[in-house]
């Protein structure tokens, strides 16, 4: 990928807003088919201009208004809020706490950052693929519950450009939640609790709850790679302490001995995982492999950033956002090939305002007048660069929405043909 030079931004954002930006599928997600009066109109926008200036309470009448201001204002990052009861750019005009959120789509925010603890690769915004798989199982474990656990239907994950995934969640029934229902989500999809001087962050109780077996199965597909290989967790003896200090007291003279024995981070596994076992048998202590999960789940497990799910008015970056410091788009992620997501393949705004300009250039050679080469634009630059997949994941999630709220609309014709 080629390297992403910050002080060219202004003129790359120019372009990307004129001729890249997905418009009208950006706009056909938020306006949810123009189904509830005035949805679109009451959405809050939020743009960052350069020089960290901050705009709040943007609002927009229709597509064509959302384009207009986009291209004037050139926003370093945009980020969406909820559906108010006004619109938010006259909320000045409305009488004291009359301005309230009404509703928005559950959101959850994971951040790379808050595996510092657990990750030996990297620490702070820096991320390598050695690191990633920690997204990757954040992903899996999070989509599933919210799938199979709660049944919600039309999830959409979404690469933040730097160092973590987003994820909206956007049934109908999903936006009208209350904040206090949200934070219920939350907190049963949390399972690592306890800030930085809190060494074990996870218990299990004896009745071991199926969403954390279902977690635990899709830890196991990549915990060897990741943990005993990639991150080396019993490497040295500074990670022993670190796993030591998660055990009971009572085994960790045998976890030393089993330590200073074995070398490898898959051996001294191995072991620590036999001589947790042999726990089950003394007295009542009912260890088990709840230990070795404790563990395998304070190592890998998602940790959500709990405000951002449950406040309704919280904002979240946008999909198709360009982050300012790499330069990279907020891509939609396709839940068919999470595996093979990549973040450092992620188009950055100056490889795809290369590639169009490279198009624009071949146009030119060969000859083809203005007025054709803007017909031409209307029909969207984007599929012209590597952009395009990313687009065509969002629009088949589009196609869902739009499938699911055309079901839902049948559905109550019939039930009033009824009566």
């Amino acid at each position: 990928m080629e390297t992403f030079d910050p002080a060219e931004l202004p003129e790359l954002l120019k372009l990307y807003y004129r001729r890249l930006f997905p418009y009208a599928q950006y706009y056909r997600w938020l306006n949810y088919g123009g189904v509830i009066k005035n949805y679109f109109q009451h959405r809050e926008f939020s743009f960052t201009l350069k020089d960290d200036i901050y705009i709040r309470y943007q609002s927009f009448n229709n597509q064509s208004d959302l384009e207009k201001e986009m291209q004037k204002m050139n926003p370093y990052k945009i980020d969406i809020g909820a559906v108010y009861s006004h619109r938010p750019n006259q909320h000045n005009t409305v009488k004291l706490g009359a301005f309230q959120a009404q509703e928005k789509e559950l959101v959850f925010d994971i951040d790379m950052t808050d595996y510092d603890d657990v990750r030996r690769c990297c620490s702070s915004a820096d991320i390598c693929s050695k690191c990633w798989t920690l997204m990757t199982m954040a992903i899996r474990i999070i989509d599933r519950a919210l799938k199979e656990d709660f049944g919600f239907k039309h999830r959409l994950w979404v690469y933040s450009g730097r160092r973590g995934v987003h994820c909206w969640v956007c049934d109908e029934s999903v936006r009208k939640l209350s904040s206090a229902v949200r934070s219920g989500i939350v907190e049963y999809l949390s399972l690592v609790k306890g800030g930085q001087d809190v060494k074990k962050k996870v218990h299990l109780s004896e009745k071991i709850h199926p969403f954390v077996r279902k977690s635990i199965n899709i830890i196991n597909k990549y915990f060897e790679e990741y943990a005993l290989v990639n991150q080396d967790i019993l490497g040295n003896k500074e990670s022993c302490d670190k796993i030591l200090a998660l055990a009971p007291e009572t085994i960790h003279d045998e976890l030393q001995r089993v330590f200073q024995n074995h070398h490898s981070s898959l051996q001294r596994w191995e072991h620590l995982k036999k001589v947790a076992k042999s726990l089950n048998n003394i007295k009542s202590d009912k260890y088990g492999p709840w230990l070795e999960w404790e563990i395998m789940l304070q190592y890998c497990f998602p940790r959500l950033d709990i405000n951002v799910s449950k406040g309704i008015n919280h904002l979240l970056k946008s999909p198709f956002s360009v982050h300012p410091k790499t330069g990279r788009i907020s891509v939609p992620i396709d839940l068919q090939k999470v595996d093979q997501f990549d973040p450092f393949t992620v188009p950055t705004i100056s490889s795809i305002c290369h590639e169009l300009d490279a198009i624009s250039t071949t146009e030119e050679e060969k000859g083809e007048n203005k007025a054709e080469s803007i017909i031409k634009h209307r029909t969207r630059d984007y599929k012209k660069t590597s952009l395009a997949p990313y687009v065509k994941v969002f629009e088949q999630f589009l196609e869902n929405l739009d499938k699911s709220r055309k079901g839902e609309l049948l559905r109550k014709s019939d039930l009033q043909k009824d009566f």
